[in-house]
């Protein structure tokens, strides 16, 4: 009993001497320029066993390691490594700060949306373009969606996103594009539009968008792609910013659609915020007002919005923070669908007579929606950060209210839920894996009396795995859909995507993902009237699903402190139940055949009536092309240059039709699309410009050109009725398509204010992306800028 007795007490001692000569190195790491701390920053002892560990919240970091001489690494995506060698005796306890210099190559940017970490431009093995805040503030964007249209491969069609060709324009309902705030979706609940003006323009860190099916990570709406929109916290130093600009839209180049009198319309509007931390407390306030008399008749814009972030970062729990973020926006606007059109003599004293447009004044025969949008935002958000990793738990509740003039209110709840779980195995291998759930409630006229709900609720993983010159990807994503109380369907899909470093500053990448979306209660409910148009509901709409899959080189060029690169991607993606709305006769379930009728006029009526939109399903179709586009950033002979351009070729058919004519061409999609924006400048001087042009849109609605006809049996009568009358002859005149082009001009006043002058459409040119939503005439801004 003795002898073990004694055994165990030289174990017990053993044990404490190893204890005693644990070492340990600690320290904090820091930005070199700004002095920020730096989290999450790989501190690294022994590569090939992945010993290390990552600073916390505070940028601080402690790592235990044994008696020896180490080469300790410290990496962090966006800087240059910093390597020390240090020696270490038993029990012996040692700092070392650190500061890290910021890279400034190209393909050294950081990026989140992809795998949902940090990972660098380079690296990705997907499609992505990256907009800075900076080039927001230089075009005066009022709403972040024209400042997306100058991305390669992005149209937006009155506010509906597209990448790729992979949506047209889906009437306000539905979208294949998925809008994130922050990392969490910012889709309305009932129709899942995306409503661009509740983005804090003022308080963008980054916009990160990705081409290509993104279900895997995101869920339904991004069988297309995402646009993240990532804002900004605040830094060491307090900062306050005022933007104030004001406007006009100068006289349209025909003298005919001019509306207005004497006195020109106006825009005017400011944005606000201030960001700071105290302590471990850190505050952003920012808001935005505008009013704007539009350019329309009938048709003008007044918002106000207001937003709050809060985080909170632990002393007593390290690498715990929490917060809450808040958010408000009321709107009020006016508008219409359908413009003026009317015959006219085609010159004084002729009888011959030509169909003239009025694009800018609306339609005397309808009717004039009037409407009052109020939306409102809650975040809050839990995240743990440990050694190996991170725990993360974020919620949206986001309600939307729509009032107006036409019977088409509605009310929408969404309450969103997302659970993280990041897992560094070691700097080269990475997991993330979470679940998600949301319901949606909504009330509306137009879906019916009843109250619609929804619900889904989704598991999610990737995987990424870096070696010296292969980064390769693999994920996974099963995902339940419930609509009302019909039965849960659930969809899984898959991702994987490989990138090779084939030379120094060459890429070579290829990918593949599934991608799935679920059908919105206004595309399978939605039933009204807009004037002349009725769009009828569709219980029996299924969910769609696609696969993508994609090849490129990203080529990078760095001459000094210039940078640049050029990225070519080929793309294919394939549609099965594809959802477009289609214009068709559609009777009711209980009558499938035209009742009998003593007058054409009772029985044009009664069609007329029954003929309308639907969203439908496709059984197929295919989307192929090409991705050009050229990024630069730095300085060329110490003058910066920042150049974004690109082009795209798309060729989108349904396999359903004769695939021989265009009427196999899917509807509202440009087949080229060639855009540009360039900026220089010259100690306090800077001028920029941006262009774009797109092919004429191949195939629109039938129903917008042509008079609507009226099936009997295998006849068709002229019913009398021109949705869009003139469109037919509006179109024919833009054969080759169109274009526009923007002019800006700045002059920082001393390193806290500047003021610049904007002018777009300088050409005055009268063009349009969906039909019938001809764009503003020449207009000119002035703004100015405040830092404190």
């Amino acid at each position: 009993m003795k002898k073990n007795y004694y055994l165990l007490c030289i174990l017990l001692l053993i044990s404490a001497v190893s204890i005693a000569q644990k070492t340990a190195i600690k320290g904090s790491i820091i930005d070199s320029k700004t002095k920020e701390t730096l989290v999450g920053v790989s501190v690294i002892a022994d590569e090939k066993t992945g010993t290390g560990t990552v600073t916390d919240v505070f940028g601080n970091y402690q790592l235990e390691l044994e008696p020896g001489n180490y080469r300790i690494k410290f990496t962090f995506i966006g800087y240059g490594s910093a390597n020390r060698d240090i020696s270490l005796k038993a029990g012996e306890i040692k700092t070392y700060n650190i500061s890290l210099f910021e890279e400034t190559r190209i393909l050294d940017e950081v990026v989140v949306s992809a795998g949902r970490h940090e990972q660098k431009l380079a690296d990705l093995t997907v499609s992505v373009e990256l907009v800075k805040p900076k080039m927001l503030e230089n075009t005066n964007t009022i709403s972040l969606e024209s400042a997306l249209q100058q991305v390669p491969g992005v149209t937006i069609y009155e506010d509906q996103a597209s990448i790729r060709g992979g949506s047209g324009y889906s009437y306000g309902a539905g979208s294949r594009v998925l809008l994130l705030l922050d990392d969490l979706p910012l889709l309305t609940g009932a129709t899942g539009e995306t409503k661009w003006f509740i983005i804090p323009i003022e308080n963008i860190d980054q916009v990160e968008v990705i081409k290509g099916a993104a279900s895997s990570l995101y869920g339904s709406s991004a069988m297309n792609g995402i646009m993240n929109v990532r804002t900004g916290w605040p830094t060491n130093h307090p900062q306050t910013k005022l933007i104030s600009y004001t406007g006009v839209y100068t006289n349209p180049e025909r003298s005919e659609i001019k509306w207005w009198g004497n006195t020109l319309q106006s825009f005017s509007g400011y944005q606000f915020l201030h960001s700071q931390k105290f302590g471990n407390f850190d505050l952003v306030a920012n808001g935005s007002m505008l009013s704007d008399q539009g350019y329309r008749k009938d048709d003008y814009t007044q918002r106000a919005s207001v937003n709050l972030k809060t985080r909170y970062r632990s002393k007593k729990h390290e690498g715990l923070t929490y917060g809450l973020n808040l958010s408000a926006t009321r709107r009020w606007t006016t508008g219409f669908l359908f413009w003026k059109a009317q015959k006219e003599p085609i010159s004084p004293g002729s009888l011959d007579s030509a169909m003239v447009v009025y694009p800018y004044e609306p339609d005397p025969e309808v009717t004039v929606m009037e409407q009052t949008n109020t939306y409102a935002i809650i975040d809050p958000f839990v995240t743990y950060h440990t050694k190996k990793g991170k725990h993360s738990l974020k919620g949206r509740f986001f309600h939307a209210n729509n009032e107006n003039n036409t019977n088409q209110e509605n009310k929408d709840y969404t309450y969103y839920g997302e659970y993280q779980y990041q897992h560094i195995f070691d700097p080269s291998l990475i997991l993330n894996s979470g679940f998600a759930g949301s319901y949606i409630s909504s009330n509306s006229e137009i879906f019916g009396s009843e109250n619609h709900f929804s619900s889904s609720a989704a598991f999610f993983s990737q995987l990424d795995k870096k070696f010296k010159k292969l980064n390769i990807s693999f994920g996974g994503r099963m995902e339940g859909y419930q609509d009302g109380l019909n039965e849960r369907e659930w969809k899984p899909v898959l991702r994987a995507g490989a990138n090779y470093k084939v030379g120094k500053s060459t890429f070579f990448r290829s990918s593949f993902g599934q991608g799935y979306r679920y059908p919105t209660i206004g595309e399978k409910y939605t039933n009204t009237s807009a004037d002349a148009v009725n769009i009828f509901a569709n219980p029996n709409l299924k969910s769609e699903t696609a696969w993508s899959a994609e090849i490129g080189i990203k080529q990078a060029f760095n001459i000094s402190n210039w940078g640049a690169y050029i990225d070519i991607a080929a793309f294919y993606t394939e549609y099965k139940d594809m959802i477009e709305f289609s214009f068709n006769t559609y009777f009711p379930d209980d009558k499938d055949s035209i009742p009998s009728s003593s007058t054409i006029e009772e029985l044009t009526k009664y069609i007329t009536k029954n003929t309308g939109f639907k969203a439908k399903n496709i059984s197929k179709v295919q989307i192929y092309g090409l991705d050009i586009g050229i990024t630069s950033r730095g300085a060329i002979f110490n003058i910066p240059v920042t150049l974004l351009a690109g082009y795209t070729f798309i060729n989108p058919v349904d396999l359903s039709k004769d695939t021989n004519n265009t009427t196999s061409f899917l509807k509202y999609r440009f087949q080229h699309n060639v855009k540009g924006d360039i900026e220089i400048a010259y100690k306090r001087l800077s001028i920029g410009s941006s262009f774009e042009y797109f092919s004429k849109m191949v195939t629109i609605d039938q129903v917008f050109e042509d008079e609507i006809m009226i099936p009997i049996g295998t006849y068709q009568m002229p019913s009398g009725i021109y949705i869009f009358p003139g469109m037919k002859e509006y179109r024919e005149e833009k054969k080759g398509g169109d274009y526009y082009l923007d002019f800006r001009i700045a002059w920082e006043i001393n390193t806290n204010s500047k003021f610049a002058v904007v002018l777009k459409n300088v050409l005055n040119r009268e063009y349009m992306v969906r039909p019938g939503d001809v764009q503003p005439p020449r207009n000119i801004a002035l703004q100015y800028s405040l830092r404190m």
